[in-house]
């Protein structure tokens, strides 16, 4: 299987009137999935925890949107045998996993999920990111490469831009920031170029404008580590590019 990060956006993504069909044509090209693993920029927590291995309800971990987006359902299967790889390949000294059984999908996962493989057929694990270091979360996508021999779709979730805080200006203009970042960052992902990837807040132009906290695009890592793993760097498409109310929708497969 290729390895995944793309930008996820909220849950008002199902009303854009493109940005759910790239998602759908994307997924349409993937090879079906024995299962997907996803990584969201919405679970942090450590040690690196497991989510739900059963059917539970969604995480709306939002506020303040309209009552339709609280009522979207993605009752994907479970994923126990995946849980059981994850933890295989992830535990080892200094390197706890836990369980967290109680936890389901957060918009991260579902909200593209829903676009993509909107039958919810395909069993689903979310694991959390134990940090936010770059070069650990890369170590972690290495780790986690084998899965892809197994079938397993690997997806960093998160947002190639986000700083909420700075959106300003009228609907549909874009940040001179949000652009700045994104232009360097397709032309660092073109090249290969790890290294300023590792070190975007300071290699890339606005970084720390377009992300004063690095959650977002913490999860590009894990999907590098992934792709390095399997000698796939070479082997990438930037799938789909462009903004959504000022960020950065850009999203990248590898292999």
């Amino acid at each position: 299987m290729p390895a995944l990060y793309l930008s996820h956006g909220a849950p008002p993504l199902a009303d854009d009137p493109l940005w759910p069909g790239q998602l759908a044509a994307w997924a349409a090209e993937l090879p079906r999935p024995r299962a997907i693993l996803v990584v969201s920029a919405h679970w942090e927590e450590a040690p690196l925890a497991l989510g739900s291995v059963e059917t539970l309800p969604l995480v709306h971990d939002f506020w303040g949107f309209p009552e339709r987006y609280y009522e979207v359902r993605y009752a994907a299967p479970g994923a126990p045998e995946l849980a059981a790889d994850v933890r295989a390949l992830l535990r080892g000294p200094g390197r706890p996993v836990q369980d967290v059984p109680d936890r389901g999908l957060d918009h991260g996962a579902y909200v593209p999920l829903v676009e993509m493989f909107p039958k919810a057929d395909i069993p689903v694990l979310q694991i959390s990111m134990p940090t936010l270091d770059p070069r650990e979360l890369m170590e972690m996508g290495r780790r986690l490469a084998p899965l892809r021999e197994e079938g397993v779709l690997i997806i960093g979730s998160g947002f190639f831009t986000h700083n909420l805080a700075a959106l300003r200006g009228p609907a549909g203009s874009v940040p001179g920031w949000s652009a700045e970042f994104d232009a360097w960052g397709s032309e660092a992902l073109a090249a290969q170029d790890v290294d300023a990837l590792l070190d975007f807040l300071h290699e890339a132009p606005s970084g720390r404008l377009a992300h004063p906290r690095t959650e977002h695009f913490a999860p590009l890592f894990v999907t590098l580590g992934a792709a390095h793993a399997a000698g796939d760097l070479a082997a990438n498409r930037q799938v789909i590019d462009g903004f959504w109310m000022g960020l950065a929708k850009r999203s990248v497969q590898f292999g």
